[in-house]
Formats: C-alpha cells, sequence, structure tokens
C-alpha cells in the first residue's frame, strides 16, 4: 500500500502522523511511505532520517495525496487538506467532529473513508488512540494552568504549591477520566490543594484509596458545581463522552461567581469544550479573559510537546496502520471491530452515531457499507 504523510499545517502543530522508526515497519512490511518535506524537521526527525528508514520525500502536501492511498496525520484535515481528499483515500488521523459541521460536510462530500483515532476502541470500551494524547493534555494543563496563574499572564498572582506559610492554591478538576488522572498527577506533584469531581463513585473511590487525604473526592452534581468554583484557582474541565459534544458543565453565570484571576483549562475544547464559555484558542494566542476569568483553551494541547507526544501517539496507531496497510482498510475494519468503532465517514456517509446526533446528520450503518463496498 501507498502509505502518505503531510506535514501538519494547524497552527503551531508540529507533531507528525508516523516517526521514521514507524516507517521502517511499515516498509520492512512491503509498503510505500511518503512523506512531505521538513514534516518531521521541527522535533528532530529529519529528511535524511525518513529516508534511511525507507521512504520517499514528496515536495508538497498536493504530492502526498496524489501518491497516497492511506492518509496518516494527527490532526483533522484542514480545508486546503480536504480538497485534497479523493474517494480512493482512507484518512487515519484525529477528527473531533462532533463539533464540526462544515469539516464533517467536507469530508463526506470528498468521498474518502475517514476513521478518527479518537473514537477507536479496545476490549475493556477505552480509548487507546486517544489515551496517549489524554494523559499528555492532563498533564499540560496544570502546566498551563500554574503558568496562567501568574499575574503577567493575567493570573491572580498564585504559586500552586503556595510557600512556607502560605496555603496552596486551590485546584477543581472536573472529570476523573484519562485527562482528569493525569491533571491530578501533576497537581498533586506541584503541591496544590486538589478537588476532583466525577459522577463515577467507583471512580471517585478508586482516587480516593490511591491518593487518601491528599486529594479531595466529590461527587459532580450542579450544586458540587456551585459550592467550589467560587474556591476553586485554576479548575481543569476533563469531560469527555466519547466522540459526542461535551456537556457544558460551566455556565457562563458561574464565572460571575469565580475569584478574579482564576483560570480554566478547558481540555475538552476539541468536543466543543465543557465550559460554556469556552472558544478555541491557538499555542500563539493561548488565552482569553471573560468576567475577569482567564480562559486556556488550546485545541491541540499536546503540540506542545510535539516529539514527546508523537512518539506516545506512534507507539498507539503503528499497530493499526499496520493492518490497515497489510490488510487493506476493507478487509482490517471487517476483521475488527474497535477499529470499525473508529469509522466516522465511509464514501459520503456519516457513519459515527455520537456525530451523526451532535450535528442532526442523517446515520448510515458503517457495518452494512463496508460490507458493501
Amino acid at each position: 500500500m501507498r502509505i502518505g504523510v503531510p506535514k501538519e499545517i494547524k497552527n503551531h502543530e508540529y507533531r507528525v502522523g508516523l516517526t521514521p522508526q514507524s516507517v521502517r515497519e511499515l516498509i520492512q512490511a512491503g509498503h510505500e511511505v511518503w512523506v512531505e518535506t521538513h514534516a518531521g524537521h521541527a522535533i528532530g526527525f529529519s529528511d535524511e532520517s525518513y529516508l534511511n528508514s525507507g521512504a520517499s520525500i514528496a515536495c508538497d502536501a498536493t504530492e502526498v495525496f496524489a501518491k497516497a492511498e492511506l492518509v496518516v496525520k494527527v490532526k483533522e484535515p484542514q480545508s486546503q487538506e480536504v480538497a485534497l481528499l479523493k474517494p480512493h483515500h482512507t484518512l487515519f488521523t484525529y477528527l473531533h467532529l462532533a463539533p464540526a459541521l462544515d469539516l464533517t460536510r467536507g469530508l463526506m462530500a470528498s468521498g474518502a473513508n475517514c476513521i478518527a483515532y479518537e473514537t477507536v476502541t479496545d476490549n475493556a470500551g477505552r480509548l487507546p488512540l486517544l489515551a496517549p494524547m489524554s494523559e499528555i493534555a492532563g498533564r499540560i494543563a496544570v502546566q498551563a494552568g500554574a503558568h496562567c496563574l501568574e499575574m503577567e499572564a493575567g493570573g491572580r498572582g498564585v504559586l500552586l504549591s503556595g510557600a512556607p506559610g502560605v496555603p496552596a492554591a486551590n485546584v477543581l478538576i472536573i472529570g476523573a477520566g484519562v485527562v482528569g488522572t493525569n491533571a491530578l498527577i501533576m497537581a498533586v506533584g506541584m503541591g496544590a490543594n486538589v478537588t476532583i469531581m466525577d459522577t463515577s463513585m467507583s471512580r471517585l473511590r478508586e482516587i480516593d484509596l490511591q491518593y487518601g487525604n491528599q486529594v479531595h473526592t466529590v461527587l459532580s452534581t450542579i450544586t458540587a458545581l456551585d459550592d467550589y468554583l467560587p474556591e476553586a484557582d485554576l479548575v481543569i474541565g476533563a469531560v469527555l463522552v466519547p466522540g459526542a459534544a461535551a456537556p457544558k458543565l460551566v455556565r457562563r453565570s458561574h464565572l460571575e461567581i469565580m475569584k478574579r484571576g482564576s483560570v480554566i483549562v478547558d481540555v475538552a475544547i476539541d468536543q466543543g469544550g465543557c465550559v460554556e464559555s469556552a472558544r478555541p484558542t491557538t499555542h500563539s494566542d493561548p488565552t482569553y479573559v471573560e468576567e475577569g476569568v482567564v480562559h486556556y483553551c488550546v485545541a491541540n494541547m499536546p503540540g506542545a510537546v510535539a516529539r514527546t507526544s508523537t512518539l506516545a501517539l506512534n507507539n498507539a496507531t503503528l499497530p493499526f496502520v499496520l493492518a490497515l496497510a497489510n490488510k487493506g482498510p476493507k478487509q482490517a475494519l471487517l476483521d475488527d471491530a474497535h477499529l470499525m468503532k473508529g469509522l466516522n465517514v465511509f464514501a459520503g456517509k456519516l457513519t459515527s452515531p455520537e456525530v451523526a446526533s451532535s450535528l442532526g446528520i442523517e446515520l448510515a450503518d458503517r457495518k452494512v457499507l463496508v460490507n458493501n463496498a
């Protein structure tokens, strides 16, 4: 199979779909790989390293898409990339379509088959291709939030750990999944006073057993949010409904009761955000202030540590890339129900129930479509 790796073009996005090590595995399996020039240059993966792994170097994205049958990316395709997609393409990348009507329509119009990393599952119902980026995003969220609390960043001038004779900052984490758990690790490690909320009492019990009185666990309710948001210096929004738009748990009216200079980091912004006042920002312009509250809502947070993120992502995605290449997309999807869950668009039809519900687009049965292809 001919596999293409374009250079990411989203604002300050330096990750790359395949590392030279992953390329070598694909070449050894008998496939061709075309990598756009300088695709990994910013994070230390030179064109020479790709050539040494057996790849061919393409001069631009147009050549990559023209050569490829399987396109492996990191972030959702931008408009100029959507224009390059054809019906013979299979696109494998993060898509986050639930809040993206125009992108969804563009992918459907292209006729390409689009598999989203974030909805591929495993035997335990987890999201193995989303997990590595969620782990990193949760950790970055606390780093970014700690910086935003500094005066020059618009914050209230609070050190997360406090100081001798001065209390630590109050950190509220909403959601105890992969993002929330990793934010918890960082916040506890930095010495903050941490409260974590979730709707699952079993998950809260697990955290309580692990951390004891280092962490406060609270059942997530409207009343609990009303009680804890006014005391928080840093709020981490870590809510996920797989494939669907995130629920708006922190209301705009909550900003009025929060401390001036407090910070919200909405990690759920890729899925529309769990904070009503959140809107996507970029690494070059990461924050804005509403009602005196600093909002950090960067839509590709792991891109800030692009080399670490690329290596972690490839560890998870390479087995699926190999399956798609070795078997062909149709057979790979039919053989693996978990990969099938990742199929969001097929032959012009929307096949994700969560996205269809979020956007009000007619849903097609993915298994029927693939079987009949």
